[in-house]
């Protein structure tokens, strides 16, 4: 993958991850728990910048986070290329770092949970909820070219449908974007959960896939058609969508293009209620997080 990044880190009670940004831009998002987040400044032109500017130095985010991802947005915290940054679980959790390789170097700053824009989109066994944390768009949370969201879809239902993809420079309709799935699936009981995903062969790509995903699993999407997403009845499906590409500079656009023969889906959700289990936290559900 040329643009895009993902870790996901599973720290125990006090453990400290540290890294380097390198040439691309992260997010720190927590799964599971909280964590403290610590940025500093690495470049020299960054240094230099901290010098002459009073209050620019390292930086320390507290993020709440949530007890799982099927529990609500989780607040976040950005930082820029050409830095170090440390972050920290006093009582343990799984975080996830979604980058993307960029230009621009941004502040570092906070995005707080209140803020995240939720989506309720599709209708019928379509119905899924988007977590808009760094989607793009003019209100979206600013960043040079990464796009990130997160993606719920109840047990049994299709996602990311119909297929679609982004892997051609079609301006005003499409924009190149290479893009990962990261993938949670809750369990029914003892019974770990399962899902789906399906990428198919487009004009511009060859990628072509069928495979089971579960728990900690990701699916690299270069180029294709990407979809379904399947939720295996029974098991709610998670999954942290990572894009970037040429592309997404200036400003950053998510322009897809519907599968010809799929697209005419859409007209059918006209009428349908979307899936009372939406949105996710549900009250009442099972913990299973």
């Amino acid at each position: 993958m040329e643009w895009t990044r993902l870790r996901v880190l599973a720290l125990e009670p006090g453990e400290t991850y540290g890294f380097a940004c390198g040439d691309a831009e992260w997010i720190v998002l927590p799964l599971s728990g909280g964590c403290e987040v610590r940025c500093d400044p690495a470049s020299p032109a960054f240094e230099a910048r901290v010098r002459a500017e009073p209050g620019s130095g390292p930086q320390v985010f507290e993020l709440r986070g949530r007890k799982g991802v099927f529990g609500g947005p989780a607040d976040f915290a950005y930082v820029p290329r050409d830095a170090h940054v440390e972050v920290t679980a006093r009582h343990g959790g799984r975080f996830a770092l979604a980058g993307a390789r960029c230009e621009r170097r941004l502040p570092p700053r906070y995005g707080p949970a209140g803020a995240v824009a939720v989506e309720l989109r599709g209708a019928g066994q379509c119905s899924r909820q988007v977590n808009n944390f760094a989607a793009a768009g003019p209100t979206g949370f600013e960043c040079d070219r990464l796009i990130a969201v997160e993606v719920l879809t109840p047990g049994g239902n299709w996602s990311s449908y119909p297929p679609h993809k982004h892997d051609e420079h079609r301006p005003g309709e499409e924009s190149r974007l290479e893009e990962i799935y990261y993938y949670e699936i809750a369990p029914h009981g003892d019974t770990p959960g399962l899902g789906y995903q399906r990428v198919t062969p487009s004009p511009a790509g060859k990628t072509d896939i069928l495979t089971e995903v579960r728990t900690g699993e990701a699916v690299l999407i270069p180029d294709g058609w990407h979809g379904p997403s399947m939720a295996a009845p029974g098991h709610d499906m998670y999954y942290l969508n990572v894009m970037a590409g040429p592309d997404t500079g200036g400003p950053r656009q998510w322009l897809i293009r519907d599968h010809p023969d799929h697209g005419w889906i859409r007209g059918s959700w006209e009428g349908q209620d979307v899936d009372p289990r939406l949105p996710f936290p549900r009250a009442g559900a099972e913990d299973h997080r």
